[in-house]
């Protein structure tokens, strides 16, 4: 499953550059498909939806730290862990349970957000 923030962040910051897929973002901060991905134009996700990578999405959380769920892999095909939850001083990096995926789901999602990389 994807990881999320919750409420108890601290907007410290220490997870944001430890995303190997850029799907961390500070509080009210615009955000992109293609951020940290080999993601450009209009491409269809493996979730069947189709967005343009290059197009600002508006913010998922306007009071701290969030994660794009189509983005995040728990880190899956980079790290043994995720690399957020393993840094962050409060531990509000859990996982997501409204997101649940396989391990096999999880590598799938890794090599579409970073294919010809």
């Amino acid at each position: 499953m994807a990881i999320k923030i919750t409420d108890e962040c601290i907007n410290c910051g220490a997870c944001e550059p430890e995303c190997p897929n850029n799907a961390i973002y500070e509080a009210s901060e615009e955000w992109r498909y293609a951020d940290g991905t080999t993601l450009e134009g209009t491409v269809v996700l493996p979730n069947g939806n189709k967005i343009n990578a290059d197009e600002n999405q508006e913010p998922i959380n306007d009071e701290y730290y969030f994660i794009v769920t189509d983005k995040c892999t728990e880190c899956k095909g980079f790290h043994n862990e995720p690399q957020c939850a393993a840094v962050c001083p409060v531990d509000c990096c859990v996982p997501d349970e409204d997101n649940e995926e396989t391990e096999e789901q999880l590598l799938a999602k890794q090599v579409f957000l970073h294919k010809d990389a």
